[in-house]
């Protein structure tokens, strides 16, 4: 059974890279969205996953003489060396000399002022597939502020590395935050071009933008993709990124995921945790104030489990609940806003299992999956 298994897993493995190779990212698709920015003036949403192969997009469309007149900046900054939550300052591209807004910090949504003389807002950034990782956030605010202002967004779609499954708790009212716009479960299963025309046709925002999504080539969502370029800090592999939408929630909770280590979201711990695994979170780029610095903590390694997760693992959080000294000080005010709904947090508390909680979801997911529908391009 064992050879059989991994003659399956290898078989699996070279159909994934057979397709991974043919997939063409819409940013490599030229044709199809430089003769609409011909003449424009054009403004960048972008970050270091906005890429050419190996060139920034910002690069290669300035050498196609495309009037690139400013980059607007989402979380973690233009190269993607800050760290989450950091406040990011306006600045100026030292290699290109144009100016860059950021959107994220008290800007989060590009102001009338900065949106001036710009014809097209053109967005490629890499997602992750998961409700509170903010990109699409940014995304919403720029459609908003596109169509308060009759601009056109085009946007550049990109693979969901997440793409293969749709789980978690819809957000409720009242959860409404930055990590959580939209009544939406954690994992929705979108590229990020989906994820645009379901903003526009759910009206998530005041008046519909003018919107074209340039499509890729030969992509699905069953295919494996590992990103080119790590989406931020401390997402640095495809391991990390599969973890992320199950280990995001111990961020709001007393809990560390190795931020300030070299394997963030691919283990966890906390200094009162018992296990023969552990690990010391230290302050450096990309996490100068992590949880428990300097602090040993205690807990699981998760770089080498052979499952790939399809499903959000709630057993994790259940464990490190029922063994924590002090459960009152277990979940933090965070926890709610990344679980969209304080349920999870009141379930967990009342010790319902993994099954029970899932259970709950259902309806909202087989509602959310309806709408879902709708927009699928792939």
């Amino acid at each position: 059974m064992a050879k059989i298994k991994q003659i399956f897993l290898l078989f699996s493995l070279l159909l994934s890279v057979l397709s991974y190779s043919q997939i063409k990212v819409a940013a490599e698709r030229t044709k199809h969205y430089l003769l609409i920015m011909k003449q424009q003036k054009v403004a960048i949403i972008g970050n270091q996953s906005s890429v050419i192969k190996n060139t920034h997009l910002v690069d290669s469309l300035l050498s196609l003489n495309i009037d690139i007149v400013k980059v607007f900046s989402p979380e973690h900054g233009f190269r993607g060396t800050a760290d989450a939550g950091a406040k990011i300052e306006d600045g100026t591209d030292v290699k290109t000399g144009i100016p860059i807004i950021s959107l994220y910090g008290k800007n989060k949504k590009p102001y009338t002022e900065q949106l001036a003389g710009v014809d097209i807002l053109l967005f490629d950034i890499q997602d992750v597939g998961a409700r509170f990782y903010t990109y699409i956030s940014t995304l919403h605010y720029v459609m908003e502020a596109a169509a308060e202002n009759n601009i056109k967004v085009i946007v550049l779609d990109r693979p969901n590395p997440n793409g293969h499954y749709v789980d978690g708790p819809i957000r409720e009212k009242g959860f409404e935050s930055f990590v959580g716009m939209h009544p939406i479960p954690i994992v929705h299963g979108m590229t990020i071009g989906e994820y645009a025309k379901m903003i526009n046709g759910e009206n998530w925002i005041s008046e519909k933008c003018d919107l074209t999504i340039i499509k890729m080539e030969n992509y699905t969502h069953d295919i494996s993709y590992n990103l080119p370029v790590k989406p931020s800090p401390n997402l640095p592999n495809t391991r990390s990124i599969n973890l992320y939408p199950s280990l995001c929630l111990f961020e709001g909770t007393s809990v560390s995921i190795g931020r300030g280590t070299d394997y963030p979201f691919q283990h966890f711990g906390a200094p009162y945790l018992e296990s023969s695994y552990s690990f010391t979170p230290k302050s450096g780029e990309g996490s100068k104030y992590p949880k428990h610095e300097n602090t040993e903590c205690f807990g699981f390694d998760l770089r080498f489990q052979e499952d790939y997760l399809t499903a959000i693992n709630l057993n994790w959080l259940i464990f490190c609940y029922n063994n924590c000294e002090n459960k009152e000080e277990f979940f933090t005010n965070f926890f709610d806003k990344l679980a969209g709904t304080d349920k999870l947090r009141l379930q967990i508390i009342e010790g319902k299992t993994s099954k029970e909680i899932k259970e709950s979801w259902k309806e909202g997911l087989d509602k959310f999956k309806e709408i879902r529908g709708k927009y699928l391009i792939y």
